[in-house]
Parts: C-alpha cells; sequence; structure tokens
C-alpha cells in the first residue's frame, strides 16, 4: 500500500524550496562543455580550413594533429569536408566501421564515431511498421501506450515510458510498458529537477539522447590548442551524462537509456524514455528512425489536443453567450451576471465571485468580506492575476481570508471594474515518483535514493485554475466589450431623447417619420398638440415650476398614448403624436384622450394648474412629405386655438 504523508504549509514550503535550489543547481551545472564522451565512441574536433584535428577523445588520442584524410578512409574525409548533409555515413578506419555523425555550423568541427554493430542493423525496419500501426489511434492515451510498447518491441528495452510535462514544469508518467517483475509508475508524478531546463533545451536541439552504460565513467576530449575555450558538445552523439544523472539513473536501476523527445511548437511536451537494467547500445540509424515515430506520435498528440481544445472553447463560448448576451439590453449588470438561471460561475467554477462595476460590489457563493477582498487583489495585481496557493506564496495576505487559497482577478474594465473568482483550499494528493522529503536524497541536491510510489497531500492549494483561466479571460472581454456597447447605445438613445421629459425629440421624430412615410406603411396620421396660454406659467411661477409641469404633462401624455403611438416633444410647449395604423378618426380619438388627461389639475411646488391644449389631426396623404405633414398638423392645431383652445381641429 502506498504511504501517504500530508504536509502542512510550513513543510510544503520547505520542500518547494529546497526544489529550487536543485533547479537552480542544475541550472549551473555545464552539461554542454562536460569534456568527457561515453567510451563506445570516438568524438573528433576538426578545423575545417585545415582539415586537422585540433581535439580527439583520448581514445583516438594518436589522431590529434593528423589531418582527416590521414586516417586512410575516404569516406570520412570527404564528410568532414563538406559537412555531410547525409546523417550518418559509413567510414572505415583502421579496419573498424563507424557510423560517421557530423554535426555543422559550429568551429571546430565536431564528429562522432559509433562502431556500427551488425547484429543491429535490421531492428529499425520494424519502425515503419509501428507508424503504420499508429497512425489511425486518435485518443491521447492510446496512442501514448502503443506507443511505449512498440517502441519496447523495437528496441529490446526493459521499460518504456512516456512522459508528459505540466505547465509548472513537474512531470508524469502517462504510459508505462515494463518487464513483468518491475515496479509499476503509470501515472506517478516527478519534480521538474528531474529533467531541469537545460537539459530540455538540449532535446530541442537534439531529439534523441542515448546512454550506453550508466557505469561508465566516459573518456576525456584533449586538445592541441590550450588557449581554446572548452568544447561545447551538447549536440554531440556521444557526450556523457551529468555524475549527478548517472546517478539518479543507477537509483532507479537502469544501465542504459534511450530518449525520445516529442517536440510540438518548439517546446518539450514530453518524452519517451526506455530503460534497461543492463547495457545496451542502440544504432544511430534506429534512433533516427524511432524519432521519426516521435515525431509522428506529436503531431497525433497535438491534433488531437487541438480537436479536444476546440470543442471545449466552442462549449465554453455558448456558455459566456447564454450570459452575456442579455448585458446588451437594459439589465442591471450584477443581476445578469451573478443572479439568473445560469451566472458567471457557469463559465469558471469556483467557489465564490465578486463583481465590482463602478460603485457598485455584490457578490454571490462562499466569499469574504467584499472590501477585504478587493484590498488584497489590488496588493496582488502588481505580481499577478492568478493564484492557487496563496496560503503558502503569501500567508500574511491569506490569513485575512480564511480558507481561501486560490484567487483569479479579471478586469473587465479600465476603472477597476472586475470579476473576482475564489476557490476554498483542498487537500491536493499527489502520487510521486519517489519520496520527496528530504530523507530520501543523501543532500537536498544528490538524486533521490528510492523511487517506489510515495503519496503526498498537501493543504494550502485551491484546485488548479488550468483551462478556466483562459475562460475567465475571455468572460472578461465580452463583458467588457458588451458593456461598452451598451453604454454606447445609452448615448446614441440619449441623442434622441427630450431631457426634460424623457420624451422622443425633434430629431427622432424627423427620421422616423421620413422613414414611414417612404416605407409601405400602414395607415398614418399626426396629432400637433400646444398647450394654452402656457406662457402665463412661465411668467408668474419662473421656468423652473415650468419646467415641471412641462415633465408632468409628458409623462400625461405617454400615458395616454396607444403601444403603437410615438409621443414627441418638439420643443416649448408643443408635442406631437405620430399614430401609426390610424386614420383620422383614430387620431382624434386619442387627442381627445390627449386633452382631457391634460385638463386634470396638475399640482407643482404647492400650486395647482388648471391648462388646456389645443390638437391638431392630419391622415397622411400617399406622396406626402413629412414637412408637410407636420405643417398641415401645425396649421390644423392653430385652427383649434383661433376657435377658443381645447378642442381638435382637422
Amino acid at each position: 500500500m502506498t504511504e501517504t504523508t500530508v504536509l502542512h504549509y510550513d513543510d510544503a514550503r520547505e520542500r518547494d524550496e529546497a526544489e529550487a535550489r536543485r533547479l537552480q543547481e542544475c541550472a549551473a551545472e555545464p552539461i554542454r562543455i562536460i569534456g568527457r564522451i561515453q567510451s563506445h565512441g570516438i568524438l573528433l574536433a576538426v578545423d575545417e580550413q585545415t582539415g586537422t584535428i585540433v581535439a580527439a577523445s583520448d581514445n583516438a588520442g594518436a589522431w590529434l594533429g593528423r589531418r582527416v584524410h590521414e586516417l586512410g578512409s575516404e569516406t570520412l574525409s570527404w564528410a568532414a569536408s563538406h559537412a555531410a548533409a547525409i546523417d550518418p555515413v559509413r567510414a572505415e578506419i583502421d579496419g573498424v566501421t563507424y557510423d560517421v555523425i557530423v554535426h555543422r555550423g559550429g568551429s571546430p568541427l565536431l564528429i562522432d564515431l559509433e562502431p556500427v554493430h551488425a547484429d543491429l542493423e535490421y531492428v529499425r525496419t520494424g519502425v515503419v511498421g509501428a507508424i503504420q500501426g499508429l497512425a489511425a489511434i486518435t485518443d491521447p492515451d492510446e496512442l501514448r501506450t502503443r506507443a511505449a510498447a512498440e517502441i519496447k518491441r523495437i528496441t529490446g528495452f526493459d521499460r518504456v515510458m512516456c512522459y508528459e510535462f505540466h505547465d509548472d514544469g513537474h512531470g508524469q508518467v502517462v504510459a508505462d510498458e515494463r518487464e513483468p517483475d518491475m515496479e509499476p509508475y503509470l501515472g506517478l508524478h516527478f519534480p521538474a529537477s528531474d529533467i531541469p531546463s537545460q537539459a530540455r533545451a538540449l532535446y530541442l536541439e537534439k531529439r534523441s539522447r542515448v546512454i550506453v552504460d550508466t557505469e561508465d565513467s566516459g573518456v576525456a576530449i584533449s586538445s592541441l590548442l590550450p588557449e581554446q575555450a572548452p568544447l561545447d558538445i551538447g549536440a554531440t552523439e556521444l557526450r556523457s551524462a551529468s555524475p549527478h544523472h548517472l546517478q539518479f539513473m543507477r537509483n532507479m536501476g537502469q544501465a542504459s537509456t534511450l530518449s525520445l523527445a516529442l517536440v510540438a511548437d518548439d517546446r518539450l511536451v514530453g518524452m519517451f524514455t526506455c530503460a534497461h537494467r543492463s547495457p545496451r547500445k542502440v544504432p544511430v540509424l534506429l534512433r533516427r528512425a524511432l524519432e521519426v515515430l516521435a515525431s509522428q506520435v506529436t503531431m497525433q498528440l497535438t491534433a488531437a489536443h487541438q480537436i479536444h481544445e476546440l470543442r471545449r472553447r466552442l462549449e465554453a463560448r455558448e456558455r459566456r453567450v447564454a450570459i452575456v448576451a442579455p448585458l446588451y439590453g437594459r439589465g442591471d449588470a450584477a443581476a445578469v451576471l451573478l443572479g439568473g438561471d445560469r451566472t458567471v460561475l457557469d463559465v469558471v467554477p469556483a467557489d465564490g465571485v465578486i463583481l465590482r462595476i463602478g460603485d457598485s460590489v455584490v457578490g454571490l457563493g462562499t466569499v469574504p468580506p467584499y472590501d477585504t477582498v478587493l484590498d488584497i487583489v489590488d496588493e496582488l495585481a502588481a505580481e499577478r492575476p492568478m493564484w492557487e496557493a496563496l496560503p503558502l506564496e503569501r500567508p500574511e495576505l491569506a490569513v485575512e481570508m480564511p480558507g481561501v487559497a486560490g484567487l483569479l482577478d479579471v478586469p473587465i474594465g479600465t476603472e477597476g471594474d472586475r470579476l473576482v473568482f475564489l476557490r476554498s483550499e483542498v487537500a491536493r494528493t499527489v502520487d510521486w515518483l519517489g519520496d520527496q522529503r528530504a530523507d530520501n536524497r543523501v543532500d537536498a541536491l544528490s538524486p533521490r535514493r528510492s523511487f517506489s510510489a510515495w503519496r503526498e497531500s498537501v493543504t494550502g492549494r485551491s484546485l488548479p485554475w488550468g483551462e478556466h483561466a483562459q475562460d475567465a479571460r475571455e468572460l472578461g472581454f465580452e463583458i467588457q466589450a458588451a458593456l461598452v456597447a451598451r453604454a454606447q447605445a445609452e448615448l446614441a438613445e440619449l441623442a434622441l431623447r427630450d431631457a426634460l421629459t424623457g420624451l422622443h425629440n425633434r430629431r427622432f421624430l424627423d427620421d422616423r417619420l421620413e422613414a414611414l412615410l417612404a416605407g409601405v406603411a400602414p395607415r398614418l396620421a399626426l396629432i400637433f398638440l400646444d398647450l394654452d396660454d402656457f406662457k402665463v406659467v412661465n411668467d408668474t411661477r419662473g421656468h423652473e415650476v415650468g419646467d415641471a409641469v412641462l415633465a408632468a404633462v409628458g409623462n400625461r401624455l405617454a400615458g395616454i398614448a396607444r403601444a403603437s403611438d410615438m409621443v414627441v416633444r418638439l420643443g416649448g410647449d408643443e408635442f406631437v403624436i405620430v399614430c401609426v395604423g390610424a386614420d383620422e378618426k383614430d387620431a382624434r380619438h386619442v387627442a381627445q384622450r390627449a386633452i382631457r388627461a391634460i385638463g386634470r389639475p396638475v399640482a407643482v411646488a404647492d400650486a395647482v394648474f388648471s391648462l388646456s391644449v389645443s390638437a391638431g389631426v392630419v391622415a397622411a396623404a400617399p406622396g406626402m412629405a413629412s414637412s408637410e405633414l407636420l405643417d398641415a398638423a401645425d396649421a390644423a392645431m392653430y385652427r383649434s386655438k383661433r376657435e377658443g383652445g381645447g378642442r381638435v381641429s382637422a
């Protein structure tokens, strides 16, 4: 049964600090200029101008200072002089046949010589069939498992694992094909320092790496040029591994390994690692063939990931649209985003969320006091918007929000408007490849002694935000766009409204009336209204009282109008009602209701006013322009006034 260890905040911080020191130490290790190669091959450094061997591994020390063509191999001489694009070429030297790998682009020219082993020559032929058999697999887990099994069958290694690297640098074993007597590693995680950044960078340059014998102390490189800087042999086939890494492999029971990089978009996303319990050679042609297989697997994994991500993003977009679309209307933003059947928590799962828009702050779910959260967000904003381990990383702030470990800050404007998603602290359980505690190492920087599965439960973290972080950012952009569009629509609407009464204004009337008359409109009639003797109100009680009376009149006209009618204040004490789908008789009825409504006493500022209004009604004739219709209604209204006011004329 796997041992489970619960790490509390201080223990987890100490463990993380030790891992950071290991990564720093690994980054300083001179793995590119290590000065040694594996002893099963030969390394030459050649001056391209003269063809002279200026540096060589000590097992070829007798060749130092000689010209390449003096070694008696025309193929080697040709490859060196042409920096051969053929990889590898075959050359015979002193009765031994070598695979020659020339590394172009540097000075001096580096050449690997690996002895050819006839009994391994045709192993690579199985790779073509493996690639064909894997090509139709679309499920990522099945693909990695089948590929690992094929690589194990082809190479004969005891174990073949597929690693997947996570965004934080650590990795996980996602396929594990092994001999029956070997301990299973499937699903186990390993820290980033197991394959540090500079080692990963080498895999972008060189897609395979073989270590024939972990007990091999290697062969040193000697140089004829004492002033020459140490050779950068990072790209060579034979470069020796660091003592730290060799010990790591021996602790895992590995006598030899072969690693194949999975590289997508110039990023190391995974790796196949083959391990054997005894020394094992892998011919360069087989390595090249397996590099092709690994590349094919990477392309299939990338395609599967892209399809999955596209489907997920489409589903997330559907959820966002359902929530954000109502924002383009007149609904309250907080009610739309937090109060409907669907809320922002359906897009970004969290335990709680706070929304700040202007001076309004509202929340949903389990949230601490709003002011506390927003103050902490303001302090954290300068560092980064997303947190998953506040009790571990910022304990002095986490104490202000007990139980909260995850925070995701999503701006939705430039004035401090934002959504803040909160996640509670959860115990995170991880099954590690080897005990991660200090007592499983000789010292903090050395490899683990044991790699048996070890389960760690860590508090102080929330569930990772992962793909929901991108969903949250896109939600923020879409909310901001909706709010901006709504504000613009409101401004446009205000331009067509009378500020005093809230009715439509003259600009709206001109645009709308012209459109109605120009189109295939139903019957249309116009009512022109003018208050009788309204000047007396302004002269005796002032314009403020007069404005209040006009606002009351506008409200009464809006109340008596039909749903299809449009009520407009032209200016001053003049109003128009556009009756759509009405003839003169229908418009007269509406005008009579208006006269009765305005005739009721109006109480404003301790005064009661009795008003009357004159109305003119005109039905639109075919081909009539809007100005003609308005002038005709105005003339009819003046006939009402001449007849004593308080009546309707046509």
